[in-house]
């Protein structure tokens, strides 16, 4: 898990193993966060697994425990969850949690944007996910903050139906580029179409204060 790789990497901590998404050269991958080798995880014997309950499967993680491996539940779906998160993160592997920057008060909100998450089809977030939380940290509304889905597909039409003043187009999960924005600029006239790191819009721990710094660089 990408986030808590790079936290626990902050906090001074090498893991013996981490997914293939984790972008941290000289440490072994076992599988993706989806598709873990269980059976790798084990030979290992670490003392502790981070898991995480939208990017993992139960049943993966119910094999860990069979196993008799320990396992740390990191699942923070809002910005104000993300430092009491650390902190339990730190408590669990016996480090402290190093002084960081301040993530700063929330503020007044002063754009509108859609965030496309996926493409073909179109994928938005709604309001219970980390990335929509972080973005009205920094005043940008989620115009799918609504949507019953957690992860909506939806036409950009319907995208343009909800009047957004703002595009933003991460680079993952879905590798947004330059190539996709004339689409958007066409599908949603008026809106700003704007390319983001997806690492600083969905990684929370360690990176959220300096995420949220740059994202809000981004949409001023």
């Amino acid at each position: 898990m990408p986030s808590a790789t790079e936290t626990l990497l902050a906090l001074g901590v090498v893991p013996v193993a981490c997914t293939r998404f984790c972008d941290v050269a000289g440490i072994p991958t076992v599988g993706g966060t989806k598709n873990p080798d269980v059976a790798a995880i084990v030979v290992l014997e670490p003392d502790l697994v981070i898991v995480n309950d939208e990017e993992n499967r139960m049943e993966d993680a119910r094999a860990l425990e069979a196993a008799g491996l320990r396992l740390h539940a990191m699942s923070p779906r809002a910005v104000r969850e993300v430092a009491p998160a650390v902190d339990a993160l730190a408590d669990a592997v016996g480090v402290p949690v190093p002084p960081g920057a301040a993530i700063g008060p929330p503020a007044p909100t002063h754009t509108r944007a859609f965030i496309a998450v996926w493409r073909r089809p179109y994928m938005a977030l709604n309001e219970d996910t980390y990335g929509s939380s972080l973005l009205a940290h920094i005043g940008v509304a989620n115009v799918f903050a609504d949507a019953e889905d957690r992860y909506p597909a939806v036409a950009l039409s319907d995208a343009a139906a909800r009047t957004p003043d703002l595009v933003l187009l991460p680079s993952e999960p879905y590798a947004f580029t330059t190539a996709h924005v004339p689409e958007l600029e066409a599908a949603i006239p008026g809106a700003r179409v704007v390319l983001v790191d997806g690492r600083d819009l969905f990684w929370w721990g360690i990176r959220t204060p300096g995420a949220a710094a740059r994202l809000r660089e981004a949409v001023t």
